[in-house]
Protein backbone atom coordinates (compact mmCIF):
# COMPACT_ATOMS: atom_id res chain seq x y z
CA UNK A 1 0.00 0.00 0.00
CA UNK A 2 1.79 3.12 -1.25
CA UNK A 3 0.80 6.13 0.84
CA UNK A 4 1.33 9.90 0.64
CA UNK A 5 0.90 12.27 3.59
CA UNK A 6 -0.07 15.85 2.76
CA UNK A 7 -0.31 18.13 5.78
CA UNK A 8 1.12 21.58 6.51
CA UNK A 9 2.00 20.62 10.10
CA UNK A 10 5.38 18.89 10.38
CA UNK A 11 4.52 17.33 13.75
CA UNK A 12 1.24 15.97 12.36
CA UNK A 13 3.10 14.35 9.45
CA UNK A 14 5.67 12.84 11.81
CA UNK A 15 3.00 11.48 14.14
CA UNK A 16 1.03 9.93 11.29
CA UNK A 17 4.18 8.35 9.88
CA UNK A 18 4.92 6.93 13.36
CA UNK A 19 1.43 5.46 13.60
CA UNK A 20 1.73 3.96 10.11
CA UNK A 21 4.96 2.20 11.15
CA UNK A 22 2.73 -0.25 13.04
CA UNK A 23 1.28 -1.38 9.70
CA UNK A 24 3.93 -3.26 7.71
CA UNK A 25 1.76 -3.35 4.60
CA UNK A 26 2.07 0.45 4.33
CA UNK A 27 4.92 2.26 2.57
CA UNK A 28 5.02 6.06 2.85
CA UNK A 29 6.31 7.14 -0.57
CA UNK A 30 5.81 10.91 -0.30
CA UNK A 31 5.18 13.79 2.07
CA UNK A 32 4.12 17.34 1.30
CA UNK A 33 3.34 20.45 3.34
CA UNK A 34 1.12 22.36 0.92
CA UNK A 35 -1.19 22.01 -2.06
CA UNK A 36 1.44 22.70 -4.73
CA UNK A 37 3.89 20.13 -3.39
CA UNK A 38 1.04 17.71 -2.77
CA UNK A 39 -0.02 17.89 -6.43
CA UNK A 40 3.55 17.22 -7.51
CA UNK A 41 3.85 14.26 -5.12
CA UNK A 42 0.62 12.63 -6.29
CA UNK A 43 1.37 13.12 -9.98
CA UNK A 44 4.92 11.78 -9.77
CA UNK A 45 4.64 9.10 -7.07
CA UNK A 46 1.12 7.82 -7.90
CA UNK A 47 0.25 6.69 -4.34
CA UNK A 48 -2.56 4.22 -3.77
CA UNK A 49 -3.85 6.21 -0.81
CA UNK A 50 -3.46 9.81 0.35
CA UNK A 51 -3.84 11.12 3.88
CA UNK A 52 -4.93 14.66 3.09
CA UNK A 53 -5.27 17.66 5.39
CA UNK A 54 -8.16 19.96 4.50
CA UNK A 55 -6.79 23.36 5.56
CA UNK A 56 -3.37 24.36 4.22
CA UNK A 57 -1.70 27.76 3.71
CA UNK A 58 -2.01 27.82 -0.09
CA UNK A 59 -5.45 26.24 -0.41
CA UNK A 60 -7.59 23.31 0.69
CA UNK A 61 -7.42 19.58 0.19
CA UNK A 62 -10.58 19.87 -1.89
CA UNK A 63 -8.85 22.32 -4.25
CA UNK A 64 -5.91 19.94 -4.56
CA UNK A 65 -8.18 17.08 -5.61
CA UNK A 66 -10.08 19.28 -8.06
CA UNK A 67 -6.80 20.03 -9.87
CA UNK A 68 -6.06 16.33 -10.49
CA UNK A 69 -7.05 14.47 -13.65
CA UNK A 70 -7.66 11.36 -11.56
CA UNK A 71 -8.39 11.32 -7.85
CA UNK A 72 -6.62 8.74 -5.66
CA UNK A 73 -8.25 7.08 -2.68
CA UNK A 74 -8.34 9.69 0.09
CA UNK A 75 -8.57 9.72 3.86
CA UNK A 76 -9.10 13.29 5.04
CA UNK A 77 -7.33 14.41 8.21
CA UNK A 78 -8.14 17.63 10.05
CA UNK A 79 -8.49 19.21 13.46
CA UNK A 80 -11.77 20.85 12.46
CA UNK A 81 -14.75 18.56 12.72
CA UNK A 82 -17.02 21.02 10.86
CA UNK A 83 -15.40 19.70 7.68
CA UNK A 84 -16.63 16.17 8.34
CA UNK A 85 -19.95 16.50 6.53
CA UNK A 86 -18.34 18.03 3.46
CA UNK A 87 -15.69 15.30 3.38
CA UNK A 88 -18.29 12.56 3.47
CA UNK A 89 -20.46 14.34 0.92
CA UNK A 90 -17.40 14.01 -1.30
CA UNK A 91 -17.52 10.22 -0.80
CA UNK A 92 -14.11 10.24 0.82
CA UNK A 93 -12.82 6.85 1.86
CA UNK A 94 -12.75 7.99 5.48
CA UNK A 95 -12.29 10.98 7.75
CA UNK A 96 -9.91 11.14 10.71
CA UNK A 97 -10.05 13.85 13.35
CA UNK A 98 -6.74 14.97 14.85
CA UNK A 99 -5.18 13.83 17.07
CA UNK A 100 -5.53 10.54 15.23
CA UNK A 101 -6.12 7.52 17.42
CA UNK A 102 -4.45 4.20 16.45
CA UNK A 103 -7.72 2.17 16.42
CA UNK A 104 -9.38 4.68 14.05
CA UNK A 105 -6.36 4.63 11.77
CA UNK A 106 -6.41 0.83 11.69
CA UNK A 107 -10.13 0.92 10.90
CA UNK A 108 -9.57 3.36 8.01
CA UNK A 109 -6.76 1.24 6.55
CA UNK A 110 -8.91 -1.86 6.80
CA UNK A 111 -11.70 -0.08 4.97
CA UNK A 112 -9.28 0.94 2.21
CA UNK A 113 -8.00 -2.63 1.85
CA UNK A 114 -11.54 -3.92 1.55
CA UNK A 115 -12.66 -1.26 -0.94
CA UNK A 116 -9.49 -1.64 -3.03
CA UNK A 117 -9.86 -5.40 -3.45
CA UNK A 118 -10.20 -6.14 -7.18
CA UNK A 119 -13.54 -7.41 -8.43
CA UNK A 120 -14.81 -8.07 -11.96
CA UNK A 121 -17.21 -5.12 -11.59
CA UNK A 122 -14.64 -2.64 -10.34
CA UNK A 123 -14.27 0.60 -12.33
CA UNK A 124 -11.24 0.62 -14.62
CA UNK A 125 -11.21 4.32 -15.52
CA UNK A 126 -10.42 5.64 -12.05
CA UNK A 127 -12.14 8.45 -10.18
CA UNK A 128 -12.48 12.16 -10.75
CA UNK A 129 -13.01 14.72 -8.00
CA UNK A 130 -15.53 17.46 -8.78
CA UNK A 131 -16.14 20.57 -6.69
CA UNK A 132 -19.02 22.89 -7.60
CA UNK A 133 -19.53 25.59 -5.00
CA UNK A 134 -19.90 23.97 -1.61
CA UNK A 135 -20.66 20.50 -2.97
CA UNK A 136 -18.05 17.88 -3.79
CA UNK A 137 -18.09 14.42 -5.35
CA UNK A 138 -15.73 11.53 -6.01
CA UNK A 139 -17.10 9.95 -9.17
CA UNK A 140 -16.10 6.77 -10.98
CA UNK A 141 -15.30 7.95 -14.50
CA UNK A 142 -17.19 5.03 -15.99
CA UNK A 143 -20.35 6.27 -14.23
CA UNK A 144 -20.23 9.62 -16.02
CA UNK A 145 -22.80 9.63 -18.82
CA UNK A 146 -22.02 12.89 -20.59
CA UNK A 147 -19.58 15.80 -20.64
CA UNK A 148 -20.99 19.08 -21.98
CA UNK A 149 -18.83 22.13 -22.73
CA UNK A 150 -19.77 25.47 -21.19
CA UNK A 151 -16.89 27.79 -22.11
CA UNK A 152 -13.88 27.05 -19.92
CA UNK A 153 -16.06 24.78 -17.79
CA UNK A 154 -17.56 21.37 -18.45
CA UNK A 155 -20.89 20.17 -17.11
CA UNK A 156 -20.66 16.57 -15.91
CA UNK A 157 -23.73 14.32 -16.01
CA UNK A 158 -23.88 11.39 -13.56
CA UNK A 159 -26.74 9.95 -11.52
CA UNK A 160 -29.04 12.95 -11.04
CA UNK A 161 -26.17 15.43 -10.69
CA UNK A 162 -24.92 17.98 -13.23
CA UNK A 163 -22.10 19.95 -11.58
CA UNK A 164 -19.62 22.17 -13.38
CA UNK A 165 -15.97 21.15 -13.58
CA UNK A 166 -13.32 23.82 -14.07
CA UNK A 167 -11.70 22.07 -17.01
CA UNK A 168 -12.24 22.37 -20.76
CA UNK A 169 -13.71 19.58 -22.85
CA UNK A 170 -10.45 19.28 -24.79
CA UNK A 171 -8.48 18.78 -21.58
CA UNK A 172 -10.84 16.03 -20.50
CA UNK A 173 -10.82 14.35 -23.91
CA UNK A 174 -7.05 13.81 -23.66
CA UNK A 175 -7.51 11.83 -20.43
CA UNK A 176 -10.52 9.68 -21.32
CA UNK A 177 -10.41 6.13 -22.67
CA UNK A 178 -11.34 6.37 -26.39
CA UNK A 179 -12.73 2.84 -26.23
CA UNK A 180 -15.55 4.10 -24.02
CA UNK A 181 -15.75 7.88 -24.51
CA UNK A 182 -16.28 9.64 -27.83
CA UNK A 183 -16.25 13.31 -28.78
CA UNK A 184 -19.51 13.48 -30.73
CA UNK A 185 -19.61 17.24 -31.34
CA UNK A 186 -17.88 20.47 -30.46
CA UNK A 187 -19.80 20.56 -27.17
CA UNK A 188 -20.21 16.92 -26.12
CA UNK A 189 -18.31 13.79 -25.10
CA UNK A 190 -20.52 10.74 -24.61
CA UNK A 191 -19.89 7.60 -22.58
CA UNK A 192 -20.71 4.92 -25.17
CA UNK A 193 -21.71 2.51 -22.41
CA UNK A 194 -24.88 4.56 -21.89
CA UNK A 195 -26.05 4.87 -25.50
CA UNK A 196 -29.50 3.25 -25.74
CA UNK A 197 -30.29 3.87 -29.39
CA UNK A 198 -28.99 5.65 -32.47
CA UNK A 199 -30.98 7.38 -35.22
CA UNK A 200 -30.43 9.82 -38.07
CA UNK A 201 -30.59 13.57 -37.53
CA UNK A 202 -32.03 16.23 -39.86
CA UNK A 203 -28.53 17.72 -40.25
CA UNK A 204 -27.13 14.51 -41.70
CA UNK A 205 -25.49 13.28 -38.55
CA UNK A 206 -26.87 11.04 -35.82
CA UNK A 207 -28.91 11.42 -32.67
CA UNK A 208 -27.82 9.37 -29.67
CA UNK A 209 -30.44 8.57 -27.07
CA UNK A 210 -28.84 7.89 -23.70
CA UNK A 211 -30.19 5.61 -21.00
CA UNK A 212 -31.04 8.70 -18.95
CA UNK A 213 -33.39 9.84 -21.72
CA UNK A 214 -31.12 12.62 -22.96
CA UNK A 215 -30.74 13.07 -26.71
CA UNK A 216 -27.34 14.21 -28.00
CA UNK A 217 -26.69 15.31 -31.57
CA UNK A 218 -23.61 13.89 -33.27
CA UNK A 219 -22.02 15.89 -36.07
CA UNK A 220 -21.86 14.49 -39.59
CA UNK A 221 -18.07 14.08 -39.42
CA UNK A 222 -18.21 12.33 -36.08
CA UNK A 223 -21.07 10.15 -37.32
CA UNK A 224 -18.79 8.70 -40.00
CA UNK A 225 -16.26 7.78 -37.31
CA UNK A 226 -18.98 6.35 -35.10
CA UNK A 227 -20.33 4.14 -37.88
CA UNK A 228 -16.84 2.82 -38.55
CA UNK A 229 -16.31 2.19 -34.84
CA UNK A 230 -19.62 0.38 -34.44
CA UNK A 231 -19.64 -1.03 -37.99
CA UNK A 232 -23.13 0.34 -38.58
Amino acid sequence: MRVAIIDDERLARSELRRLLDAHPEVEVVAEAANVADGLHAIRHMAPDLVFLDIRMPDGSGFELLAALERAPAVIFTTAYDQFALKAFDANALDYLLKPIEPPRLAQALKKYSRDAAPTPQKATDGKVFIQDGERCWFVDVEQIVLFESEGNYTRVYFDHNRPLLLRSLSQLEERLDPQHFMRVSRRHIVNLRYVRSVGPSAAGGLVLQLESGLNVDMSRRRAVQFKQLKRL
